[in-house]
């Protein structure tokens, strides 16, 4: 059995969806309070002066703060269910559907939100490292539950999960900068699709 790592967004699905996600589940009254506070913020982000953990942090304590938790993996869910199928890559199924045909251990290890992501790789039958939100008193509470699992977060949850030396080969897959630590634990690492030396 060896082992698989894939990153969701713009790896196994064609664009990021945190946006998406926050667009479907968050109410247009708070968007709209929501893009005065994060237009300066979004023009720096996209100047490669404010990094992504702040952007989504913000973004986050905004735009989800105060939801119901059973409201938001109702949203979650339909998201997952009615949005996410429109934006898989094939050939990103098809590799996933090879790895599970030789027997191999399948990890989704992504930054994106377990609230819509836990369905997706439940319906699936995949295993989930990512972002998880904090609740408290059945509410979100607008912060996550712990570090943003991007960048060296990845690979520290994947070696907490599991013995990587039990594994013949590990196979990573990314398409960003944030995942670049992980694909650096893999013996066989494909950027963007293409396998890296």
């Amino acid at each position: 059995m060896n082992l698989a790592l894939f990153d969701f967004d713009g790896t196994i699905t064609h664009r990021e969806m945190f946006a998406d996600f926050i667009r479907f589940a968050v109410p247009r009254w708070r968007r709209w309070l929501g893009g005065f506070v994060f237009g300066p913020m979004y023009a720096g982000y996209k100047l490669g002066m404010v990094s992504g953990n702040t952007i989504r942090a913000s973004v986050v304590k905004v735009g989800l703060r105060g939801m119901r938790v059973d409201h938001a993996r109702e949203m979650g869910r339909r998201f997952s269910a009615e949005v996410l199928p429109a934006v898989l890559r094939p050939m990103a199924l098809e590799r996933i559907r090879w790895h599970r045909s030789q027997g191999d251990k399948i990890m989704v290890v992504s930054g994106a939100l377990d609230i819509y992501l836990e369905h997706w790789c439940r319906e699936h039958g995949l295993d989930l490292l990512c972002s998880r939100l904090e609740i408290a008193n059945g509410m979100l509470t607008g912060r996550y539950d712990g570090l943003q699992c991007v960048g060296a977060e990845k690979s520290r949850r994947v070696r907490e999960a599991c013995e990587i030396r039990r594994f013949p080969v590990v196979y990573a897959y990314g398409d960003t900068h944030e995942d670049l630590d992980m694909l650096s634990m893999a013996s066989r690492k494909f950027y963007r699709w293409q396998e890296m030396a």
